[in-house]
């Protein structure tokens, strides 16, 4: 599904924006870090955050990721892991891949004190531009 090229424009640490569905139907966005793991989008959010409300109620999402007039969109629907031992691994990631070990350790700490939530996204739709 994703090309060579999509996959190496994705493996970079861009920022994603995330677009989940308010209850009202009007659009919700978030700028997040992520990382692909295969044909999965995998992100992480604190609890009570509204993205986390709403891909409760309504798992479709769409994900942009840009470096200037290159764009990646991706949709699909989303599953929020909650197991905690899982999403602080996979905060720690995140934090490692976006700012490297050593910044990231600080991070981390913080993080520790959050109930954290894995959302994954498997990859239904791609449409990329100015690849």
């Amino acid at each position: 599904m994703l090309s060579p090229e999509v996959r190496a424009f994705l493996a970079e640490p861009r920022f994603a924006v995330l677009a989940t569905i308010n209850s009202d139907g009007s659009p919700q966005q978030t700028v997040m870090w992520y990382d692909l793991e295969g044909e999965v989008l995998m992100m992480n959010t604190a609890e009570g955050r509204v993205k986390a409300c709403n891909l409760r109620r309504d798992p479709r999402v769409s994900v942009c990721v840009e470096d200037g007039y290159r764009y990646v969109t991706l949709a699909g629907r989303a599953s929020l892991i909650e197991d905690q031992e899982r999403a602080q691994a996979d905060i720690a990631r995140l934090a490692v891949r976006y700012h490297g070990e050593e910044r990231a350790r600080s991070m981390i700490e913080q993080f520790r004190g959050q109930r954290r939530i894995t959302i994954r996204v498997p990859i239904e739709r791609v449409s990329a531009h100015g690849f």
